[in-house]
């Protein structure tokens, strides 16, 4: 079951795709579930999924909006996966986290926007975790039951602004640059990430990035317990796990975005997130 959040003709709706094309839940339910959100607050009952029928619209009828477009918090892990030939002894002891604005996201094919105030716009392909049930203190043997589905999730950071200062607040938060689409797959539609699924970025169709999640070094449960250990979590949070290298500016030479730029990641058994690469007005 793919969920998706959208938009038609200025109205905000979620729903789901079928064979045919995009059901409208949000206007077949708007007082009990006005946004995809609240349907998975609610334990995503499957009565709402039951007997769908025809679509409202077909997929290219809508504009798709981030997953969640209003999560209470959205956490990000850094760089998080073991490369060939990375020497164990400096593997970090802790996640380095930091947080994203809702206001910064956009959905898939939406243009990321380079600013004005930098031509370091770079790309970072990353699995995305929505979290179903809340709670705090969870802890790792249980904490893949929190979790609604996943998504894909392009970490596009502004990487001078990024390096101002030991903070990543500044470039990671620019308005357009945090892709997350083109929808929710369920929890138990997909195999448990630590069985590796395939995550592959490319630019312009030529692959930059390539790894599969179980090479993470801070797994799904962990990231889970060890963020709620801090901040309760809630239903509709959003994980976005940590990249691989690959990225621009870890190229030799750098690799940043520029305008005309479109930039996809894959992710195996969810789909494609793609975004064009638009200069700000």
């Amino acid at each position: 079951m793919k969920l998706l959040s959208f938009s038609h003709a200025g109205r905000a709706s979620w729903g789901c795709m079928v064979t045919q094309g995009l059901v409208d839940l949000g206007a077949r339910h708007p007082d009990r579930f006005p946004d995809l959100k609240s349907f998975i607050a609610a334990g995503m009952p499957r009565d709402v999924l039951a007997d769908l029928g025809g679509p409202e619209f077909r997929l290219c009828d809508v504009m798709l909006s981030p997953v969640i477009p209003n999560p209470d918090k959205i956490v990000l892990a850094a760089i998080n996966y073991r490369e060939a030939g990375q020497n164990p002894d400096k593997t970090p002891a802790y996640p380095v986290l930091f947080l994203r604005l809702a206001s910064s996201q956009i959905g898939h094919g939406a243009p990321l926007i380079e600013p004005r105030s930098s031509r370091k716009l770079d790309f970072e392909g990353e699995l995305a975790v929505i979290i179903g049930t809340g709670g705090r203190h969870i802890t790792a043997d249980r904490a893949m039951g929190h979790v609604a589905g996943y998504s894909i999730y392009n970490d596009a950071s502004v990487r001078d602004w990024q390096k101002h200062s030991h903070q990543f607040t500044p470039g990671k938060n620019f308005a357009g640059t945090g892709a997350f689409g083109p929808w929710m797959v369920e929890a138990g539609d997909l195999p448990d990430p630590k069985e590796g699924l395939a995550l592959v970025t490319r630019v312009n169709g030529v692959e930059k990035q390539r790894t599969v999640t179980s090479r993470m070094i801070f797994d799904i449960p962990y990231l889970i317990s060890y963020i709620s250990t801090f901040a309760p979590l809630e239903p509709g949070d959003v994980i976005v796990s940590g990249t691989c290298t690959g990225f621009g500016s870890t190229r030799r030479p750098q690799e940043f975005l520029v305008p005309g730029d479109v930039v996809e990641v894959e992710i195996e058994g969810i789909g494609v997130l793609s975004n064009p690469v638009q200069a700000e007005r």
